[in-house]
C-alpha cells in the first residue's frame, strides 16, 4: 500500500544533527496518521507521500522546518524567590501565555546562581538542523475512529482521551 491521505504510517527511524550526533535513536517506531493531521513535520510528510513500505528516505530539515530558530528573547532571568525551593537545572514548567491568542509555553531551567534563575522558552532543539533517516515499516488504511479523532489508535498509537 502506498502512503496517501488517511493512511497510518509506521517508520523505523533515527534522527541526527548534521555532524552525525544522535538526537533520537528511534528505539520505538514512529506511528502517525498521514494527510495533514500534524503528527509529523510537514516536510517529512511531503517527502513520504506516495512512497511504499520498505523504502528508505533521508530528509534534512532546517531549523525553521523543525523546532524553529533560537529566539534569545525567550530566555529570561527571574528572581529565585519566585520558584519553589526544590528546583534544579533541567526542570521544566509551563507558563501561561499572555493575551487572548497566546499559547502556554514550556520553559526549561538552564542555570541557578546568585539568587537568580535562568529560564529558556526555546525548544531544546531550536536552531538545530535535523537529519531523519527513515525506513517505512508499514502502511495501512486508517480506521474510521482514527480519522474521526485525527490520530492513530492501537499498538504504538494513542489509546485514551
Amino acid at each position: 500500500m502506498q502512503i496517501a491521505k488517511d493512511t497510518v504510517v509506521t517508520l523505523n527511524y533515527q534522527v541526527t544533527d548534521p555532524d552525525g550526533n544522535i538526537i533520537d535513536d528511534g528505539k520505538n517506531p514512529l506511528v502517525y496518521l498521514h494527510g495533514g493531521y500534524d503528527g509529523i513535520f510537514s516536510r517529512i510528510e511531503e517527502a513520504l507521500h506516495g512512497k511504499n513500505a520498505g523504502e528508505n528516505l533521508v530528509v534534512k530539515l532546517q531549523p525553521e522546518d523543525a523546532f524553529g530558530d533560537y529566539d534569545a528573547e525567550l530566555v529570561r532571568i527571574e528572581p529565585l524567590e519566585l520558584f519553589p525551593e526544590n528546583i534544579k537545572v533541567g526542570m521544566q514548567f509551563e507558563r501561561a501565555g499572555e493575551g487572548e491568542d497566546a499559547d502556554d509555553m514550556l520553559y526549561t531551567i538552564t542555570d541557578i546562581a546568585d539568587g537568580k534563575v535562568v529560564v529558556d522558552g526555546n525548544h531544546p532543539l531550536a536552531g538545530v538542523a535535523l537529519v531523519f533517516d527513515m525506513t517505512i515499516a508499514e502502511v495501512r488504511a486508517a480506521t474510521r475512529e482514527e480519522l474521526a479523532h485525527g490520530h492513530v489508535h492501537g499498538p504504538g498509537g494513542h489509546h485514551h482521551h
